[in-house]
Formats: C-alpha cells, sequence, structure tokens
C-alpha cells in the first residue's frame, strides 16, 4: 500500500500571512492564509484524498475502509475512525492570540472533545520573529484575572525570539503563543478546543472583538514556572533525531543529504512525514515509488514495513508517529 496524499485545508485568518501558498507550491486567490491542514480528522474539516484508488474519500471513511492496516491495530483499537493527530504549517504575519489548551479530563468533562497537547518546528522566521511559551514566574488563578483585566499578562510569559529548527513542546496547560514572523509546523491531538485569553483588542474577520475565555482558560492554566521551554537537540544529518516523545505522538527530525533506509518494521502505527526543505522518493520494497516535496505531507500506513528514501539534493523530513 502506497501512502496517501491529501488536498491541503487552507484556512483564511486574522493574523494570516502569505508564505504558505508558494511555500507549498500553490496558486491560489485567497488572502490571509494563517494554516494550511495538512492532515485532519476534525469534524467539518476533514481532509480528502488527492489522488489515487481512494481519491476524494475522507481521511475518517478512509480509516473505515483500512481499519488498522492504515492507521495500526492498536490505534484503531483506541480511536476507532478518529485520525488521533492535526497536522498543520502555520504563518503568523501578525501575533497570535494568548491562548491554552485544556488536558483531556477538563476538555472531555466541558466540551465532550479531547484536550491539546502540541509541538511546534520552526520552519522559517523573520528577523524580528517571536513566539510565547510558558510563565516566567510563579503567579495565582486570581492574579492571572488581574494580569488579564489589565492586559498585561504577557508581562509574566517567556518571549523566545526564533530562527530554523527551534522547536517547542506544549503540553495542554501550558500558555503559549505563536508570534508574528513565526512558520511553524505544527503536530497536535485533534482537537479544536482553544481557550483565547488575550488578543490585543483586536477585531476577527467580522470586524466585531473576538470572544475571550478568561474563565475557562483559568482553571486550565498549569501555573508552575520552568526556566527554559525550548527543547533542546543536536541535529544530524542522516541519521533521525528525536525531537519530542509524549503519550500523544512521537516526532523525529531526518536530515538527509544521502540516500537513507527507513526501517518501520517497529512502529506499530501510521507515520506522517512532513518534507520541511527539498524533496526525496520513497521506494517501497515493492518497488513502488512515491516522491514528497516541500510544503507537501503524506500519510505511510502502517503495514509498510520501510523505504529507500532518496533525496534530490537534499532533504529535512518530519516524521510523526504513535508509539
Amino acid at each position: 500500500m502506497k501512502p496517501f496524499k491529501f488536498k491541503p485545508i487552507l484556512k483564511t485568518l486574522v493574523w494570516g500571512g502569505d508564505k504558505i501558498a508558494p511555500y507549498k507550491g500553490i496558486t491560489t486567490t485567497q488572502q490571509n492564509i494563517g494554516e494550511s491542514w495538512e492532515l485532519s480528522g476534525v469534524k467539518g474539516d476533514e481532509s480528502v484524498v488527492a489522488d489515487g484508488e481512494y481519491a476524494g474519500m475522507t481521511l475518517p471513511a478512509l480509516i473505515d475502509t483500512l481499519k488498522g492496516s492504515l492507521v495500526g491495530e492498536k490505534v484503531y483499537a483506541a480511536h476507532g475512525n478518529e485520525f488521533p493527530l492535526l497536522i498543520k504549517f502555520i504563518d503568523a504575519k501578525s501575533d497570535l492570540s494568548i491562548q491554552v489548551h485544556p488536558d483531556d479530563e477538563l476538555s472531555k468533562a466541558r466540551h465532550g472533545k479531547n484536550g491539546k497537547t502540541e509541538m511546534w518546528y520552526v520552519v522559517d522566521a523573520d528577523n524580528d520573529a517571536h513566539l510565547r511559551s510558558g510563565l516566567t514566574e510563579k503567579i495565582t488563578p486570581d492574579q492571572y484575572c488581574e494580569l488579564v483585566e489589565a492586559g498585561k499578562i504577557t508581562d509574566v510569559l517567556h518571549n523566545y525570539e526564533v530562527h530554523p529548527g527551534d522547536v517547542f513542546f506544549l503540553p495542554a496547560g501550558r500558555i503559549h503563543a505563536i508570534g508574528a514572523g513565526s512558520f511553524v509546523a505544527e503536530i497536535q491531538q485533534t482537537s479544536d478546543v482553544t481557550y483565547r485569553i488575550y488578543d490585543y483588542g483586536r477585531n476577527g474577520l467580522d470586524g466585531k472583538p473576538r470572544e475571550l475565555h478568561t474563565e475557562l482558560a483559568k482553571s486550565a492554566i498549569d501555573y508552575s514556572v520552568q526556566p527554559d521551554y525550548r527543547t533542546h537537540y543536536t541535529p544530524q544529518t542522516d541519521e533521525a533525531v528525536n525531537l519530542v516523545s509524549c503519550r500523544y505522538f512521537t516526532t523525529d527530525l531526518l536530515e538527509l543529504d544521502k540516500q537513507y533506509n527507513l526501517d518501520l518494521s517497529g512502529v506499530e502505527s501510521f507515520v506522517v512525514m512532513m518534507c520541511l526543505e527539498g524533496s526525496a522518493t520513497l521506494t517501497g520494497k515493492d518497488g513502488d515509488t512515491t516522491v514528497v516535496k516541500r510544503g507537501e505531507t503524506i500519510l505511510i500506513p502502517a503495514i509498510s514495513q520501510g523505504y529507500s528514501i532518496c533525496p534530490d539534493g537534499k532533504a529535512k523530513l518530519l516524521l510523526s508517529y504513535i508509539k
């Protein structure tokens, strides 16, 4: 079974920029594209297979058809036809709102939905690009409310200057915001539950102030403080480097300048491959080939045992799966 490609879902957002379409090689008149949902099982925003035998089929329908052979038997037993991850490219022309996501327990109790743990990989960044992650000092829930009311919540948040290759892991409960000039790949739990804490007094695309969720966020926030919220790793060429491992997903970085044998025999789930730079040809054990180019995302079925990956010069890939 060959890897699957899906049609991207482009989102016009008040803070969206102009980088996603050219990055992905898409011609469109759509403006202010803030997100490209590369792989989504979110209700109402289900990804659609782009080509091949299953062209036009939604991701949940594809899972229903192929079941464990696509996502892995353990994953299918746990999630059924719901794809457990949401994969995006995000282009922030201006600052996103300060926000937080509830964990599974709180989100299911309030909304009947998953919580949201996520990660960012910075693909590109303007000279002054930044993002916010985590508290700089210990505050109480009441102090949090006072800071929001005064428009000073950013005073107690780490503000990081970012560069290509930076990684941030964001467990549910951590206050965060992507800042202007940041272009990131995001891997997250399948969830659309976001509590917006502060939005700089900005209006939405409808010209009205965007809704804030100050009280809902109050009990969702993790008020613990860490000295550094970045994920540190040592880049290596032609070797998989682990970036994040958590109960929801594992993500590895693969930077190639020569042929690489990707052994998937020990991986019991699907693998999501995002091509961040360059292009590469994947050749399966049956000789079938798939080309993945910059800005493309492919879904590798769980029954795949591995591939020979041949970069066209150089390629940078993110691989995400569930252990």
